[in-house]
């Protein structure tokens, strides 16, 4: 069989990006997946981006990965969330189409020059002296390749959990990976156990809409890559709806709460379950106080009429399912299509991958997606771009790419990953980015594009079009650094009716934006400024001014930072020499082996007073 530069195992969200990034840079690639019919698919929710994790598919577009194209091309709906707020929360989220979307995604697959799709199941590595050569089939088809990547999904050993019963099976009912997970720990990796769930789906001609509250899209329109025009009409969007749940309901699942599969239902899991995403019983039991919790009815396709009851995740048996769904306001005569279940799947502790997605234990062996212990759509697609574009780096003999802090919401979760570990699935949070003032919605393109055109993903045209845009941007501001507004009578009439105080002498129009009430479409709308200057740049540049001086200290916050990042640890450092290491310290970084100090220093369990003694130690015997 033909041998391939790069071997990518499941075709999920990470294996679709991995895959088209390695092609794309130039390399033979293989996509393996089980059933190639289930490229791209969306198992749980139907959407695209959310809160923070909609800046994760911008940042993807910035690098030249597919997610955001392929969500603009098959979205329903599109809101940005949080648009009262500041802009480091602005995020977009798309309702997808879940039959367009795979569709689209399995078009760019089929129709990209050096990939090739290959229907198997993986369930062993070719390793020779702990470096990587190739893959296993069930079938013991091998096939030879210099490097792999893993992103296997839910599919290691999957079972679904629905009340007492236990099936082993990957979504979809398709049949799971028996024997990968056994191998990989044969070969030194740690495998941990985790859970995930999914919620019914209800008919759509039997909910009562008119009791529930309507959630239509924006009427703005938007997108998440950078370079295409919105192609949807806002006025034509499919809406969601808004229930809760009440007394009664939460009655039904306490009453039953022994015939979960997570509370009684099975006693055999080992699986931990998403914090920030957690099943009904959990949120009726953790949050007894709260009268209701709130359920999002979201509508799954145009060609189908299955809703999905956002929010409603359970373990509970088929017949309790019923009684709770009827007790919902609107949905009191649901008729389910899919019942709910949990599903519970191996994957590898990622303390044991370097922040390239290379693993620690194999060499050439890269992992992507749920194996490292992510939930999520986002968080996946953007682990198998980077796997992708390092993949191809580590065969052309280059430095990998690795996105620092400050620079991504992609660098903070894999740094988070490979630093902290996990032991429930990790989403990513706004909370968890110290820095988000930077990474923001509208700078992505700002922030990675030109990491994107480095590495080879970002055409010459694309590149161009990004160059005149920094371009038009600075030769906005000093526009406006240079346009002024004097004291009369017509000025200060205008800025009282906008609330905002009256000039006594001149001022730039640079710095009358940094007040709050004043925009640039304000200014413009009332004959105080005229500008010839797209829209894109007028909002980055109001952006830019207004939060400048928050900007500057959050920048000088991260310089810090990166001054510890700058201070390597070697890799073959011996942490029993180091004396006066608190023993925590010494495991944890004997265990982790952080590649600098910055790294070092965000290891639960290594204190202020551990990296001062490392850093005194590197400074002694390697000069650093």
């Amino acid at each position: 069989m033909k041998e391939y530069e790069i071997i990518v195992v499941g075709g999920g969200h990470a294996g679709c990006e991995a895959a088209l990034a390695s092609a794309r840079i130039g390399h033979s690639t293989l996509l393996v997946t089980g059933n190639i019919k289930n490229i791209a698919t969306m198992p749980c929710n139907p959407s695209i981006g959310g809160s923070a994790k909609g800046i994760i598919v911008r940042e993807i577009d910035a690098l030249g990965g597919e997610m955001g194209i392929n969500a603009d091309k098959t979205l329903i709906q599109m809101k940005m969330l949080n648009s009262s707020k500041g802009p480091s929360v602005h995020s977009l989220r798309a309702q997808a189409d879940k039959i367009t979307y795979p569709q689209e995604m399995l078009k760019t697959l089929k129709k990209q020059k050096n990939l090739d799709l290959l229907e198997g199941m993986v369930e062993d590595l070719i390793v020779k002296n702990k470096e990587v050569k190739g893959i296993i089939l069930s079938d013991d088809t091998k096939i030879s390749s210099q490097t792999v990547i893993l992103t296997t999904g839910t599919y290691l050993k999957s079972d679904i959990l629905r009340g007492s019963k236990r099936t082993r099976s990957g979504p979809h009912g398709e049949n799971p990976s028996l024997h990968l997970s056994d191998n990989l720990k044969k070969y030194g990796f740690e495998i941990l156990r985790l859970k995930t769930g999914t919620p019914p789906r209800i008919e759509r001609s039997s909910i009562d809409f008119s009791q529930t509250k309507r959630e239509d899209g924006d009427k703005i329109p938007y997108t998440f890559s950078h370079d295409i025009s919105p192609i949807y009409d806002v006025n034509r969007q499919e809406p969601c709806y808004l229930t809760y749940t009440n007394e009664n309901t939460h009655k039904i699942i306490l009453d039953n709460l022994s015939k979960s599969s997570m509370y009684g239902g099975l006693n055999d899991i080992k699986g931990v379950g998403p914090r920030y995403c957690p099943s009904i019983e959990d949120k009726v039991t953790r949050f007894r106080d709260k009268e209701r919790h709130q359920l999002f009815l979201e509508p799954e396709s145009l060609y189908y009429d299955d809703i999905y009851l956002q929010g409603f995740s359970t373990s509970m048996p088929i017949d309790i399912q019923e009684k709770m769904v009827h007790s919902l306001k609107g949905l009191e005569n649901a008729k389910i299509l899919r019942y709910a279940y949990a599903i519970e799947y191996d994957a590898i502790y990622p303390t044991q991958i370097n922040a390239s997605l290379e693993t620690k234990i194999l060499k050439n062996l890269f992992t992507a997606g749920q194996i490292n212990g992510t939930s999520g759509y986002e968080e996946a697609a953007c682990q198998g771009l980077i796997a992708g574009i390092n993949a191809s780096r580590k065969i052309e003999g280059n430095k990998p790419l690795i996105l620092k802090r400050n620079e991504a919401y992609i660098g903070v979760l894999i740094d988070d990953l490979v630093t902290k570990g996990t032991i429930e699935p990790y989403r990513m949070l706004t909370s968890r980015a110290e820095y988000r003032l930077l990474l923001r919605h509208d700078n992505a393109d700002l922030r990675l594009r030109e990491y994107g055109y480095q590495v080879g993903l970002i055409s010459e045209e694309r590149h161009q079009k990004f160059l005149e845009y920094c371009h038009q941007i600075e030769k906005l501001k000093q526009k406006l650094l240079t346009l002024k507004l004097t004291p009369s009578i017509e000025v200060n009439s205008i800025l009282e009716k906008l609330n905002s105080t009256p000039l006594k002498d001149g001022i730039t129009i640079y710095e009358l934006l940094k007040r709050t009430e004043i925009t640039i479409e304000l200014l413009i709308k009332n004959n105080l400024l005229s500008l010839d200057y797209p829209k894109k740049v007028m909002n980055e540049v109001e952006i830019q001014i207004k939060y400048d001086g928050y900007i500057k200290k959050v920048e000088r916050e991260a310089e810090k930072m990166l001054k510890n990042e700058s201070k390597q640890i070697p890799i073959d450092i011996d942490y029993s020499k180091i004396k006066n290491l608190a023993s925590e310290a010494r495991q944890k970084l004997e265990k982790i082996r952080p590649a600098s100090i910055g790294q070092a220093s965000r290891i639960s369990g290594v204190n202020p007073a551990d990296i001062s003694i490392l850093t005194i130690y590197l400074r002694k015997n390697y000069n650093e």
